[in-house]
């Protein structure tokens, strides 16, 4: 097995879409028949803006050319707070290895170039939405469960 992890580009832009739909059809137990076409198009669309404008970082992971896994963090800013003064902050998604790759370090791998790449550019509130099966590896890595965030949907 010959590990590649590369910091994706412009360049990757079908992977990193194609790979973004098998990652959402996992996470979301989706069958192949349920249509992703919007999610696709919209996929499309965030990457093209927020890698242009260096708001996102995604990582591919391929054993020589077959893709393996894949992670992500995108960055944004809110209003600075006394434990966040300068309001940069992180949002870590797309963490993803196929089945026959997993439990290998692999995710652990991803994990750390993007939280690397997020503390490079002076972040240090990162956050992310943890599946049953990922959650082991973020408490092992130091995440902890937040208290006080809400969400709305609809």
């Amino acid at each position: 097995m010959s590990l590649i992890y590369k910091k994706a580009t412009i360049k990757d832009l079908n992977t990193l879409v194609k790979t973004r739909i098998e990652v959402l059809r996992a996470a979301n137990e989706l069958d192949d028949d349920i249509s992703m076409d919007e999610v696709e198009r919209k996929s499309e669309e965030y990457y093209i803006n927020s890698l242009n404008s260096d708001k996102h970082t995604a990582y591919l992971v391929f054993d020589n050319d077959s893709f393996v896994g894949t992670g992500g963090v995108s960055y944004f800013q809110v209003m600075p707070t006394y434990h966040n003064p300068t309001g940069k902050k992180a949002y870590i998604m797309n963490i993803y290895v196929r089945p026959d790759y997993r439990r290998r370090g692999i995710a652990t791998k991803v994990l750390d170039l993007l939280v690397t790449d997020a503390r490079e550019k002076g972040i240090t509130a990162i956050s992310l939405e943890a599946t049953w099966m990922g959650r082991p590896l973020y408490e092992k890595y130091g995440f902890v469960k937040m208290q006080n965030e809400m969400e709305l949907l609809g």
